[in-house]
């Protein structure tokens, strides 16, 4: 599915062609409009005839209301047994509580609300501690509601400078175009399409899953408005070479003097390489990194939505792209895509900095490592799968049919992956009825052929559940492979 949205006519259709909703097909259409209310929730002279898809003339008991969205909400999944997400889904009481508490908060209005505001700044502070900003005592960036918003604003700022060059230069400012490699998140294409810029996504090499630093600065010239380097891939959790893509952009400029900088799309790595990959050089150390975002609500333990995004100095965030407005009291300066948000989530961040502090997050994070890395080993051992990553990045582990990941494209003869009369979509359907959602997608454009399986771990994810997945992961396998005993009643169901 995430591959899918790299295919320029899905994009079309996701973009123009398709309504902005999208409602899954569901036989409950065919039936009546009208919402199904028990009678112990109605009271003597309510109405119960409720429209389902139209406001309803007349009103309800609030517990009413309650009881019939939560009667709904139950057919959702379990978020703890939900793999495939990297978006946090669970948070300690005290935290639910601030969030709560915190619910109607708006982060834009900082004249009403300015410790809230303080508490944003506090956040910045930390965050340019941790990415070794220069001058980390003024760090210039803001909180986001999440990291498709940064990036978005990262992007329009490389664009912004590249324009400003060209201009005194009086070069052509019309083709911009923004290097990044076939693995990159759809955020980069909405990035390109919406603002105008070449995609000029880099293939990824056979063998590899993320861009190779020379394949990047190939693909430069003297259009390319910036390079995106991804700290912990979507598809497999890999880091891509930041210092590496640095100086393959160093021999760039002594060359041709194209001076091209980096943005660091570390959405999920940027909260968990500053704890357990400290000597790793991939941030503000590298001198052409401009920019860094990174989500809260992913590695920095916060429900959605909430992601940031620093610059390097004053310098690298261009004036234009600030806004100035008054109309709420007092001045406000304001750079982002929406306007009024919900501050609640950056007061969980900084809840998370102030109740973890550096050792605790190195706890946590060691502990999600760790876990994937136990996963990786114990799936590597059954046979019937080979490992695209192993945990020792993100706390991701992506892996194929055994014999899948060639070079070629097709199975090698003889393989597990060539004898299998069964798909990775099937074990995904089939963990689905033990209540897992393990995703299962093509890998990135240029390896399409290579499909897989992924495991994000994330805090709140214990080895007990790792051990139960495993196990039922090996049940599935012997369900498919005909070997099972899968096939008695209730074999798939855990009480």
């Amino acid at each position: 599915m995430v591959a899918g949205l790299r295919d320029p006519a899905v994009l079309d259709r996701l973009l123009y062609g398709a309504p902005m909703a999208h409602r899954h097909p569901s036989r409950l259409d065919e039936l009546d409009e009208g919402l199904d209310v028990r009678p112990q929730f109605s009271r003597e002279g309510e109405t119960v005839d409720i429209p389902r898809r139209k406001i309803s003339q007349t009103s309800v008991a609030p517990e009413t209301a309650y009881q019939i969205i939560r009667d709904e909400l139950m057919l959702d999944g379990n978020a703890r047994l939900n793999v495939a997400t990297f978006v946090t889904t669970w948070m300690e009481p005290e935290a639910d509580k601030l969030l709560q508490e915190s619910a109607a908060t708006n982060m834009i209005d900082k004249d009403e609300y300015p410790q809230t505001a303080q508490i944003e700044s506090r956040c910045l502070d930390i965050l340019a501690d941790m990415w070794h900003v220069p001058s980390p005592d003024e760090p210039i960036g803001c909180s986001t509601t999440g990291s498709s918003e940064a990036c978005m604003l990262a992007g329009l700022a490389m664009k912004w400078h590249w324009r400003r060059r060209h201009h005194l230069t009086g070069q052509d400012a019309q083709r911009p175009n923004l290097v990044m490699g076939a693995n990159v998140q759809v955020c980069w294409l909405k990035f390109c399409r919406y603002w105008d810029v070449e995609a000029r996504t880099v293939p990824v090499r056979r063998g590899d899953t993320v861009m190779h630093p020379e394949d990047a600065g190939a693909a430069c010239d003297e259009n390319t408005i910036g390079v995106v380097a991804i700290l912990g891939s979507t598809f497999d959790g890999a880091y891509e070479d930041v210092k590496g893509i640095a100086a393959v952009l160093d021999d760039v400029q002594r060359d041709t003097g194209h001076d091209i900088p980096i943005h660091v799309d570390a959405a999920s790595g940027g909260f968990i390489a500053p704890f357990l990959d400290s000597e790793l050089e991939w941030d503000f150390r590298v001198p052409r990194v401009l920019s860094i975002n990174a989500s809260g609500h992913k590695y920095g333990l916060v429900y959605p939505g909430v992601g940031w995004i620093l610059w390097r100095d004053d310098k690298s965030r261009p004036d234009d792209l600030i806004f100035h407005v008054d109309y709420l009291g007092g001045d406000m300066p304001t750079m982002a895509l929406n306007f009024s948000r919900p501050g609640a989530q950056v007061v969980a961040q900084y809840y998370c900095f102030l109740r973890l502090g550096h050792d605790g997050y190195v706890r946590v994070q060691q502990h999600s490592r760790d876990v994937a890395m136990y996963l990786a080993e114990r799936i590597s051992r059954m046979g019937a799968f080979e490992l695209i990553s192993d945990g020792s990045d993100l706390p991701v582990v992506a892996f194929c049919l055994n014999g899948a990941a060639t070079k070629t494209g097709k199975p090698r003869k003889g393989s597990f992956a060539d004898k299998a009369d069964f798909t990775v979509w099937d074990i995904s359907d089939a963990l689905r009825t033990g209540g897992w959602q393990v995703p299962a997608y093509s890998f990135c454009a240029d390896r399409e052929d290579l499909n897989v399986l992924r495991i994000v771990v994330r805090n709140g994810f214990s080895r007990d559940l790792a051990a139960m997945l495993l196990d039922d992961l090996g049940s599935a396998i012997d369900k498919l492979s005909g070997s099972g005993k899968a096939d008695k009643p209730g074999a798939a169901f855990r009480h």
